[in-house]
């Protein structure tokens, strides 16, 4: 009698094993993680980028969320589900007017139906002030 206990319950797990085994997964797959804006001037301080991903996995993927580490950082992305095999891209501008001059690099979390949850871009450059004479005048 344990025996056969013991082998219902081992078919059981066998089974819960196999069942969570198929599930079915999105993954999204980034062309690039990182996109370096290069160096640009403070007299052009709004850049704009894209990051163009792909839905690699066996599930609809839905981004639902896209959270930036700063004010500064304004991420525009898909809000319908992207089917297996599909593609689409994240608009993330970086608007550094007011800010100080040099390098930065900024992060942005993209949080999806995937089985890891959360993934992370960064969009990085360096603003430099205009060359002397070339600023605007009246005090900006």
């Amino acid at each position: 009698m344990k025996n056969l206990r013991f082998i219902c319950i081992l078919f059981a797990l066998m089974t819960a094993l196999a069942i969570c085994a198929k599930k079915k997964y999105p993954v999204i797959q980034f062309e690039k993680t990182t996109i370096d804006l290069g160096t640009f001037s403070s007299d052009t301080p709004v850049q704009t980028c894209t990051f163009k991903f792909r839905n690699v996995g066996d599930a609809k993927l839905v981004i639902n969320y896209v959270h930036t580490s700063c004010g500064c950082t304004v991420a525009d992305f898909p809000k319908d589900y992207i089917s297996p095999g599909g593609s689409g891209v994240i608009t993330v501008t970086y608007d550094a007017t007011g800010k100080m001059p040099g390098k930065f690099r900024k992060a942005i979390q993209v949080f999806t139906n995937c089985k890891d949850d959360y993934m992370r871009i960064f969009v990085q450059g360096n603003m430099t002030t205009p060359p002397s004479g070339t600023r605007k005048k009246g005090g900006t």
